[in-house]
């Protein structure tokens, strides 16, 4: 129990820390909201003051000391208030983040699980079977681990969907499935304009977790307890799985958490790439239209995103490797 109240205490004081950043960075640049939307019509007509100040109110800007402004921050993020959008005014940031984040979630589930899965299974398969077809392969494979995700997603997009017209190169779905209301067909067309993305994220990540898992295999195969379970007649799949696999796996169970953040940031900018509707095609609108309130708020999603997501796998941690529950 003291481990969780451990872990709980030091995800707080991080989440504080990036609730203070993202309100702080965005009052250190020039200019606020306000004069940014004004600058747009500074070739039309001029503003009345009483249209500019209902503006001010309207996007929270005030003359009041900073800690001020912190505390009604901190008040706004309690009842779940981020501001108003710049680019799509008069709507919320929140009604923004709030129809990007769910395409977001299920790529970067839906992507994440297989490379999980598959990196893992092959490389318990390549460090139990060394010297096998699939174990000479690694080495030719760990290359697609450096490549950087919105240069893997041209690739693709150069030769999936221009060259091989297997796939579209833009979009989320296609929009006469959602004039007809057709919700069968949606689906297909949700999963065929994501495949492409996912794709990205599944070739480069695979290669590191493979590598990774096969090596703790074979260092694992080494240990006393899988030599005894060896000479015990126990049958290979029973070793290879419950001795060898279930130890080997820890640290990759660890380092999810580390390269989760590199995910994240990856697949924000493969979804650029793709024009994909989700959390990165509505940061890029946001830095096109210099709309600081919803890099704010995207900003402030993804860090709680991370955060959470990291403190779910540290306790986890504890239901997989035992000796971390004596220790706790």
């Amino acid at each position: 129990m003291a481990y969780v109240w451990r872990k709980l205490g030091f995800y707080t004081v991080a989440l504080w820390v990036a609730v203070t950043l993202n309100f702080l960075i965005p009052r250190l640049i020039r200019g606020n909201p306000v004069d940014i939307m004004l600058a747009k019509f500074a070739n039309t007509q001029p503003v009345p003051p009483d249209a500019r100040h209902a503006l001010e109110v309207a996007f929270g800007v005030t003359n009041d000391p900073v800690y001020l402004q912190y505390f009604h921050y901190l008040g706004q993020l309690a009842h779940g208030e981020l501001g108003l959008s710049v680019t799509y005014y008069p709507v919320s940031v929140s009604e923004v983040i709030a129809q990007a984040l769910p395409w977001t979630v299920a790529l970067a589930t839906l992507s994440l699980l297989i490379t999980v899965v598959l990196g893992l299974g092959l490389g318990t398969l390549a460090g139990w079977r060394r010297g096998s077809a699939l174990d000479a392969v690694i080495p030719a494979t760990t290359f697609l681990a450096a490549m950087p995700y919105f240069w893997l997603a041209l690739v693709f997009v150069y030769v999936f969907g221009i060259v091989l017209r297997w796939f579209p190169t833009a979009g989320g779905y296609d929009y006469a499935h959602v004039a007809y209301g057709d919700g069968t067909a949606f689906l297909g067309s949700v999963l065929y304009y994501g495949a492409m993305p996912a794709l990205t994220v599944v070739v480069s990540g695979v290669a590191g977790w493979l590598l990774g898992m096969r090596n703790m295999m074979v260092s694992t195969m080494a240990e006393d307890y899988v030599v005894m379970a060896e000479a015990k007649g126990l049958s290979p799949r029973r070793i290879m799985l419950n001795y060898a696999a279930r130890n080997a796996v820890l640290p990759s169970v660890a380092g999810f958490a580390v390269s989760l953040g590199f995910v994240v940031s990856g697949l924000v900018a493969t979804e650029i790439v793709f024009s994909y509707p989700g959390i990165g095609y509505a940061l890029v609108q946001a830095v096109g239209n210099a709309d600081y309130p919803l890099m704010q708020g995207i900003f402030l999603v993804v860090s709680i995103a991370v955060l959470a997501a990291n403190l779910l796998v540290d306790l986890l941690y504890v239901l997989v490797d035992p000796r971390t529950r004596r220790s706790a």
